[in-house]
C-alpha cells in the first residue's frame, strides 16, 4: 500500500507539471527530464520507472526535481499515508527527510518532523540533526537553536554531529561567541570536544578575520592534545586564512609550527601557501617553499610545480608559468590536469598555438593526455584551423576520434567553415560523421 500511495501521488504531481518542465528544460540529456519522461511512459509507476530509466539519478537530480518542480509533493506523500491509513516506519520517514536534505528544503523537513507523532513515531537524534543542519545551511540559527533546545525537552541529547553543525552555522553568521559557548555546553552533555568540532570553530574564527583568537585556539588545541590535537585540515585552514589576508610570512611560520608538531603538510597546504606568495609576487620564497617540502618528502615535486604553475597564471606571471611548465616536462615530471589545461588554452588564446601543440605532444608522450580537460582538444583544434595549420589540425582531430572526445558545439561551425574554405572535404566529412 505504501508504494502504491507514493507512486500515485507523485504521478499526479508529475502529470500536472510535466509540460512546464519540458518547456523549461529542453536538454534531452537531463537526468531529471529522463526520469519524468520514463514515469509518464510507465503510467506513473515509480518502481517500474526506476528500474528502466537510463539516467544517473544522483543527489543533484533529486534536488532538481524537488526544488524546481514541486516541493509540495513531499507533503502530499506524507498526507497520503494518513488518508490511506498506511503503516509508516521511522525508516520511511527518514528516507523523506533525506530527500529534503539533498534538496535543501528546511521548511519541508521541519514539517515532516512535526508530522511524525501523528503516525505514533518518535523522532531520534539523527532525524533532528537532518533538520538542524538544513536550518544552519539556511543561516536561520534561531530556528536551529530552538530545535536543539527542543531535543532536551523530548529526552534526546545532541551528539557530535549536532554540535559540529551548530558551530559551523553560528560561525557562518558571525556569531562566534555562541559558537564558543557550544564548546562549553558539550561537556555538560557528556560530549567531549574533539578535533572535528574544534576545527569547525577554528575555521569560522579564521574566516571572520580574528587572527588573535585563531592563534589562541590553535595553541589550546596543541596543548590539550589527544582527541583535540590539530590535524592537517586544522593547520591548512589557518594557513589559508593568513595567506588570503596577505600575511604570507606568518603563514610560513604556521607551516614550520605544523611540521614541528609532527603533522605533515599535504598538497592543499602547499597550494594555499604558493597562492599567497604568488599573489604578493614573492616568487623566490615560493620556490624555496617547494624545495623545502620536496626535500622533506611531504608533497611530490610534480604536484608542487603544477600548483605553482596554476598560481603563476592566476596572478599574471604567464611567461614564468610557461618556463616552469617546460622545465617540469623536461625533467620528466607529470603535470596535473588543471596546470596542463590552463597553459595550453592560454597559449592558444595568446596566438602561440604551435607552442601549445608542442606541450600537448609532450604530454601525450608521457601518457598523461587522459588527464587533460576535453575542452583543450576543441580549443587547440579551433586555433590550429584558424591559423591554417591543417596538418596539425588533422592530427588532433584524428586523436579526438580515437579517444572519443566530443567537439564543443561552440567551435564546430567555425571549424567546418574553415575546412570547407581550405577544400579539405575529407575532414569535413569525418567531422560531420563523428561529431555532428
Amino acid at each position: 500500500m505504501l508504494r502504491s500511495s507514493i507512486a500515485r501521488v507523485i504521478s499526479v504531481s508529475i502529470t500536472s507539471e510535466f509540460h512546464k518542465f519540458s518547456t523549461l528544460h529542453s536538454s534531452a540529456t537531463s537526468p531529471a527530464e529522463k526520469f519524468y519522461s520514463c514515469v509518464q511512459q510507465n503510467g506513473g509507476n515509480i518502481e517500474k520507472a526506476l528500474a528502466t530509466v537510463r539516467a544517473h539519478l544522483d543527489s543533484s537530480c533529486v534536488s532538481e526535481v524537488l526544488t524546481r518542480r514541486n516541493p509540495r509533493v513531499i507533503r502530499d506523500v506524507i498526507e497520503s499515508y494518513g488518508v490511506e491509513e498506511c503503516l509508516v516506519s521511522v525508516k520511511a520517514v527518514k528516507v523523506v527527510l533525506n530527500l529534503c536534505k539533498e534538496a535543501k528544503l528546511a521548511d519541508e523537513a521541519l514539517w515532516v518532523l512535526r508530522k511524525m507523532p501523528e503516525f505514533n513515531l518518535r523522532a531520534d537524534t539523527a532525524a533532528y540533526n537532518i533538520v538542524i543542519r538544513l536550518f544552519c545551511q539556511k543561516e536561520d540559527m534561531d530556528s536551529a537553536e530552538k530545535l536543539m533546545r527542543e531535543m532536551s525537552e523530548v529526552g534526546l541529547y545532541p551528539d557530535m554531529i549536532t554540535f559540529v553543525e551548530m558551530v559551523k552555522g553560528f560561525c557562518n553568521v558571525g556569531r562566534l561567541e555562541n559558537a564558543y559557548q557550544l564548546i562549553k555546553l558539550m561537556r555538560g552533555h557528556g560530549c567531549v570536544p574533539n578535533v572535528v568540532v574544534y576545527s569547525a570553530l577554528l575555521d569560522g574564527v579564521c574566516r571572520n578575520g580574528n587572527m588573535d583568537r585563531t592563534m589562541e585556539l590553535l595553541t589550546e588545541m596543541e596543548k590539550d592534545g589527544g582527541a583535540c590535537s590539530p590535524n592537517v585540515v586544522t593547520y591548512t585552514s589557518v594557513i589559508q586564512s593568513l595567506s588570503n589576508s596577505g600575511l604570507t610570512m606568518e603563514a610560513l611560520g604556521i607551516l614550520d609550527r605544523m611540521i614541528a608538531y609532527g603533522c605533515t603538510p599535504n598538497r592543499v597546504t602547499v597550494a594555499a601557501l604558493l597562492e599567497g606568495l604568488c599573489k604578493k609576487g614573492q616568487l623566490e620564497e615560493a620556490y624555496k617553499l617547494i624545495d623545502k617540502v620536496v626535500s622533506e618528502g611531504s608533497v611530490p615535486n610534480g604536484d608542487c610545480y603544477s600548483s605553482m604553475v596554476v598560481s603563476l597564471m592566476r596572478y599574471k606571471f604567464f611567461d614564468e608559468a610557461v618556463m616552469l611548465f617546460k622545465r617540469l616536462l623536461d625533467f620528466g615530471l607529470k603535470p596535473d590536469s588543471l596546470a596542463s589545461s590552463l597553459i595550453i588554452k592560454e597559449l592558444c588564446t595568446e596566438g602561440r598555438v604551435l607552442d601549445g601543440l608542442q606541450f600537448f605532444d609532450d604530454i601525450e608522450k608521457m601518457g598523461c593526455l587522459l588527464s587533460i580537460d576535453s575542452d583543450v582538444y576543441s580549443v587547440l583544434l579551433h586555433r590550429l584551423c584558424l591559423h591554417d595549420h591543417m596538418i596539425e589540425a588533422a592530427k588532433v582531430m584524428r586523436m579526438m576520434f580515437d579517444k572519443g572526445v566530443r567537439l564543443r558545439t561552440l567551435y564546430a561551425d567555425d571549424i567546418v567553415e574553415h575546412l570547407k574554405k581550405c577544400g579539405d572535404n575529407e575532414l569535413v566529412s569525418l567531422l560531420s560523421e563523428r561529431f555532428r
